[in-house]
């Protein structure tokens, strides 16, 4: 009974609140009382240049910067050649495009751009990635294989 009691009293000092808060609106207008209308907001002037941009709060969107760093080329290589087999031919070319600035000398990450470039019929692309690749290691062990795709037109 006492919990029932206290939970009565809550709710009736709820009720009363809010009643208190209505009633001299309620006894206002009974009397004749009329609320003030309020005055006109005047807008503000409007600009005549656009507003200055604000300043980019996300650090994600901001350029990369492309330093020297063979673990990072690694990771963009393993991540391209996944979408390489996949046959996701332009997210792996842009995975080993990541690769070459990562590190600008991973003759691998040329070569497997080359390919993907091919699959994209990108020729001119290939042809300058391939030749980065020769550049690089002209004794690897897909350099005679490159030389042939090369001659071929």
């Amino acid at each position: 009974m006492k919990a029932s009691g206290s939970i009565l009293r809550i709710v009736t000092r709820r009720w009363f609140q809010a009643g208190a808060l209505l009633v001299p609106v309620a006894l206002g207008a009974q009397l004749g009382y009329a609320v003030p209308p309020r005055a006109p907001q005047e807008k503000p002037p409007r600009a005549t240049e656009p507003p200055a941009e604000p300043p980019e709060e996300d650090e994600t969107a901001q350029p990369t910067v492309y330093e020297f760093n063979p673990l990072q080329a690694e990771s963009e290589l393993k991540v391209g050649n996944f979408y390489f087999r996949k046959g996701s031919f332009r997210a792996a070319a842009r995975r080993f495009e990541e690769a070459t600035k990562w590190n600008p000398s991973f003759a691998e990450a040329f070569l497997r751009l080359g390919e993907a470039r091919e699959k994209l019929n990108d020729r001119a692309g290939a042809v300058a990635a391939w030749t980065k690749y020769l550049e690089l290691e002209p004794n690897g062990k897909a350099a005679g294989a490159v030389r042939k795709k090369l001659k071929t037109p």
